[in-house]
């Protein structure tokens, strides 16, 4: 299902797809009770960073599942989505039973990835289907499972198209058939989105509004005001909570020191840092990675 590889560049040691042998590289599909089966608890529990495509989705009990240090309660219907960089944290398995969809980027065409914002790192991961669209969504993902299945059934190329297709009318169905859970009931302004893609690229290089008003050709009070309707939040507050966001990415999944992950994002110290994460979070950088990782700070 995975193998391990490490970044010496990021320094972030990350979980990468390897296809079963013998089959389609770029996606698999279990169940969960193959996944309890495959994979000790201890090694699900702790943070891990995939550079691939989670979907989770349930037949039978609950399962909480920890995304970017959210935690989220799965229930039969309910559809769960870890996009690739997201960190992931598995819940108890023991009394979940469901599927597992696992798949690269690039096993869909660029249409469908497209169509179905798969590389929307603000997507919602928690969706609650509609009754109707959860039958539907079932239906989708049981066939892509029986396809999945039956492999030798068909020519491997033909087989792998098969796939392909399969698994883009599950995503796209799942991207724009769903109520995700805590949606906003407007689509967000231009300004909005220009300053959250902004912000997704240059983060780690300024953190002030200014800035971005600047670029963007808007007053720093309008992309409040935007971001306030859209995110509940004002901008400041969106810049901050996605920095500290990526410093928690980094204490969880990496043994980098402070100093040198206040340097991959943009801080002139260790010290100031330390000060800007311990105001936005309760904590000291080092704590939080203690506690996070199961290791609570005494």
């Amino acid at each position: 299902m995975v193998k391990k590889r490490h970044d010496a560049d990021r320094g972030i040691p990350e979980i990468s797809f390897a296809a079963p042998a013998g089959t389609p590289a770029g996606m698999e599909v279990l169940s969960l009770a193959d996944l309890r089966h495959r994979v000790p608890a201890q090694r699900l529990v702790v943070p891990q960073r995939p550079d691939f495509h989670h979907l989770i989705t349930l037949t039978a009990g609950t399962l909480w599942h920890t995304v970017d240090f959210t935690a989220y309660a799965l229930e039969p219907g309910s559809w769960l989505w870890v996009r690739p960089g997201q960190v992931q944290q598995w819940g108890n398995l023991t009394h979940a039973d469901g599927t597992l969809i696992l798949f690269r980027q690039d096993f869909l065409d660029p249409a469908t990835a497209h169509g179905a914002h798969t590389e929307d790192p603000h997507a919602p991961i928690l969706r609650r289907p509609l009754p109707d669209d959860a039958a539907t969504l079932r239906l989708a993902a049981d066939h892509l499972t029986t396809e999945f299945h039956a492999l030798g059934h068909l020519p491997l190329e033909i087989h792998t198209a098969a796939l392909r297709h399969l698994l883009a009318v599950l995503v796209l169905r799942l991207a724009h058939l769903t109520t995700p859970a805590g949606s906003p009931t407007q689509e967000p302004d231009a300004a909005y989105l220009r300053f959250r893609d902004a912000v997704e690229r240059d983060f780690k290089r300024t953190r002030r509004v200014e800035d971005y008003a600047e670029t963007l050709g808007y007053s720093a009070r309008t992309l409040s005001r935007a971001t306030l309707a859209a995110a509940g939040l004002g901008a400041k507050e969106f810049i901050d909570r996605r920095v500290v966001l990526e410093a928690k990415r980094l204490l969880a999944h990496s043994d980098q020191s402070a100093a040198r992950i206040a340097a991959r994002i943009g801080f002139s110290s260790a010290t100031h840092f330390s000060k800007y994460f311990h105001h936005r979070t309760g904590q000291t950088p080092i704590a939080f990675r203690d506690t996070v990782r199961g290791h609570p700070t005494k």
